[in-house]
């Protein structure tokens, strides 16, 4: 097993922290979208400038879409910007904690199938 770092225990001791915690999963979710963007703009042969070209929008925009302290995403703009690099955007939104029980009157015949096909499920 590979040795933790000062760093790692460092960054363990402030995981403790709920308030750190969330902040540091929502960087996480930020830093995700940027290195897709990037990287998939790169495997293209394109330039942050001829792909604002192609989207209809301005390289800065490109820029602020890769950078990881960036949060406004609309969904609209990565449609745009996916389908030009030859890929799709998938959103999941999975539940933190178990939902209250409900009545049986209230289950409803879609909430049960879209459970069944849950991105967030785990086998």
């Amino acid at each position: 097993m590979k040795k933790k770092t000062k760093f790692d225990r460092y960054l363990e001791e402030q995981l403790k922290d709920p308030d750190f915690a969330e902040r540091f999963r929502k960087a996480g979710e930020a830093w995700d979208v940027a290195l897709q963007i990037a990287a998939l703009r790169e495997d293209s042969g394109l330039s942050q400038t001829e792909l604002a070209k192609r989207v209809g929008t301005f390289q800065q925009q490109i820029s602020r879409l890769e950078s990881p302290g960036y949060e406004g995403h609309s969904l609209r703009m990565l449609r745009r910007v996916a389908e030009v690099l030859g890929a799709s955007v998938k959103v999941k939104i999975c539940r933190q904690k178990s939902p209250k029980k409900r009545a049986v009157a209230e289950g409803g015949l879609l909430r049960r199938l879209l459970s069944r096909h849950s991105p967030c499920r785990r086998p």
